[in-house]
């Protein structure tokens, strides 16, 4: 079932007709400006080893290959969480999303409640969107945001109040909305799945779910128009969820199994993607002042993506759960001599994009804002091979204590230098790996290197109790009800 191109484009023209179009330029920012472009594709439930660049044998990404082919591909490059409302958060603010009580999915509120989260992200969080508003930018996000806005959850803030002008979202948020029908090989006619989130914003388009990424990149390059007559830089957000189950490939492309359509709408989705790049690509007034960097909001869920050598999946702390692959494409800004090239050695966070980006852009944070995000500017573009200098944390999701048949999940890691140490809340059951040597996690040195782990373990302990409370070891899951 494909969508009418007309009712693809009269979403757009809704969508940006009862969301307010981008603010009229002021006379203080109506000269136009050398500022980057900047895009960032976040997509959710992707392993480090999907991409065919990551060197995925089973499908084809050529619109992200070709990004990486004229940019950079980075290999050690960590999300803040290794499931999806956190991780956007540190994305979003450049701090550890345990900060803002975010450290696990946003659910129902009863079960956000019993796991000691926040219903929301707080607005006064420090948001990349909104200092780049600040400076002049147009901001806009399209598609997923989970960070508030979901099930029985109907009075969180709507996503402009993050510092967008201008947003396009699915299920998991709050203002105007692509919602998904659902077609298989032999039904006759399409469902609606969600439906209840049509109350929880305004308008709602319904299309095929899998077009809506195509939804979602004809919304942003609308934007991207608008905010081109008003001669101001832009900041999109497009995030789609397209490899998050269930998979809803094209009918025609459907395919046996979990993994085949997993690999379906992997595919699927970087054709809808290259609408995008093709467009900034060919335009000269965008491919020289646009950045664009593609990556995974966690590890893949187990039995459909791939983290390639790396143990572990979405929901835990070994390197399968928290390491993404990162693309970055501007030719106008990146190295050229590093074109298609790949960053194996320099490891830093999605907890440092938003310091990175302030800096390439040349916006200052508001006074007192305390990223724990370092600028990575010069690595990002290509210009060093430097690691970030601080310390990297992370701190299970309180709903993950075991997972996927992993008994007794590791509670808190810490990356610093080619050390990662995993350990209990109170710095216990030690696992040490070199990362240099054992980046699949399997040679545990904690007993041959006591000095190194007890430092570590000192750290992580230190960071966890200087956050809010985690009820990690308290939460218990409610029981469900038989079926009869």
């Amino acid at each position: 079932m494909k969508l009418p191109h007309r009712l693809l484009s009269a979403s757009v023209a809704v969508f940006l007709s009862l969301c307010g179009a981008i603010p009229p330029a002021t006379a203080a920012d109506s000269t136009p400006t050398r500022r980057p472009n900047l895009v960032m594709i976040l997509i959710d439930d992707m392993g480090w080893g999907d991409f065919s660049c990551f060197g995925n044998q089973d499908a084809k990404t050529p619109h992200i290959d070709r990004l990486a082919a004229e940019g950079l591909r980075f290999e050690q490059f960590y999300v803040a969480s290794p499931i999806c409302s956190p991780s956007r958060v540190g994305l979003s603010t450049g701090q550890y999303p345990q900060r803002w009580r975010i450290t696990s999915f946003l659910n129902n509120r009863a079960e956000n409640t019993a796991r000691g989260l926040a219903q929301w992200l707080d607005p006064q969080a420090p948001m990349l969107a909104r200092m780049l508003h600040d400076a002049g930018y147009a901001t806009g996000h399209f598609g997923k945001w989970h960070m508030g806005g979901q099930r029985d959850v109907d009075d969180a803030p709507p996503i402009t109040a993050y510092g967008f002008d201008v947003s396009l979202t699915n299920f998991e948020g709050m203002g105007p909305k692509l919602l998904p029908l659902t077609l298989k090989p032999g039904d006759e006619k399409p469902e609606r799945i969600w439906a209840d989130a049509e109350r929880l914003g305004q308008p709602v388009t319904w299309m095929p779910r899998s077009q809506i990424t195509t939804g979602f990149a004809d919304a942003a390059l609308a934007f991207i128009d608008a905010s081109a007559r008003d001669k101001k830089p832009f900041f999109v957000n497009l995030w789609p969820d397209d490899v998050h189950s269930p998979f809803w490939p094209p009918v025609e492309q459907w395919r046996d199994g979990k993994r085949g359509l997993y690999h379906a709408v992997l595919e699927s989705m970087d054709r809808q993607l290259g609408k995008l790049f093709d467009r900034i690509r060919s335009d000269p007034a965008l491919r020289d002042n646009t950045l664009i960097l593609v990556c995974s909001d966690n590890g893949p869920e187990v039995g459909a993506g791939s983290a390639g050598a790396f143990r572990g999946t979405k929901g835990m702390l070994y390197e399968g759960g928290v390491r993404s692959p990162l693309v970055v494409w501007g030719p106008g800004f990146t190295n050229a001599n590093k074109s298609g090239t790949a960053n194996r050695t320099s490891h830093f966070s999605t907890i440092d994009v938003a310091p990175t980006l302030l800096a390439i852009a040349g916006v200052a944070a508001p006074a007192g804002t305390a990223f724990d995000g370092v600028s990575m500017r010069e690595t990002l573009l290509g210009r060093s091979a430097a690691s970030r200098s601080r310390p990297l944390f992370f701190r299970r999701p309180p709903d993950r204590a075991s997972f996927a048949g992993e008994e007794k999940l590791p509670d808190l890691a810490v990356r610093d230098g080619r050390w990662k140490l995993l350990c209990t809340y109170d710095g216990a059951s030690l696992q040490l790996y070199d990362l240099a040597a054992d980046p699949s996690e399997k040679n545990n040195l904690a007993a041959a290197q006591p000095a190194e782990a007890a430092r570590l373990a000192a750290a992580a302990v230190a960071w966890h109790r200087s956050l809010p409370a985690d009820h990690g070891a308290t939460y218990r899951p409610r029981a469900t009800k038989k079926k009869s």
